[in-house]
């Protein structure tokens, strides 16, 4: 189990990188790739997710710029990418099920990986461990972000 703080029930691992703003986080991989996917802050603030539509593989993407779009019973948005990059592969399983999204938002509901253009700039602007924690734990007070309830088989 990754090293993780719960606020008002929604998880935050401390392993990853987060856009705190736009409720994006960044896993950095071996093979210097990384993966994007949406926090379980956003998840539970969207609700049960309908759709996710991801943008295709070889799109170049800047910093701050959609990834993909996700429709839930609540909202219809874009999910960003906190890293500039070209998307080397889309989450297909979130065709057919993209509440997995809601299910696991850090594991199988990720949503796109990229080959990054500017990996240490664009990673000095995120936060991760206790920063990153301290950093959601200020936005879910302020904001009175409601606790986070997960479903049924929800994977951490």
């Amino acid at each position: 189990m990754a090293d993780q703080e719960e606020i008002r029930g929604c998880i935050i691992l401390k392993d990853l990188h987060y856009a705190v703003g736009d409720h994006t986080w960044v896993q950095v991989n071996d093979d210097g790739t990384v993966t994007v996917g949406m926090t379980d802050v956003a998840q539970n603030m969207a609700g049960s997710v309908l759709h996710a539509k991801v943008k295709k593989v070889g799109a170049v993407r800047k910093k701050g710029k959609p990834v993909g779009t996700v429709e839930s019973s609540k909202w219809v948005g874009p999910v960003k990418t906190p890293i500039a990059g070209e998307i080397i592969a889309v989450n297909e399983a979130l065709q057919n099920d993209p509440q997995l999204i809601n299910r696991s938002p850090y594991h199988k509901g990720w949503i796109a990986k990229l080959q990054p253009s500017d990996l240490d700039g664009d990673l000095k602007e995120l936060l991760s461990g206790d920063d990153a924690v301290t950093a959601y734990r200020d936005k879910i007070e302020t904001e009175d972000i409601m606790g986070c309830k997960h479903v049924e088989g929800f994977e951490e």
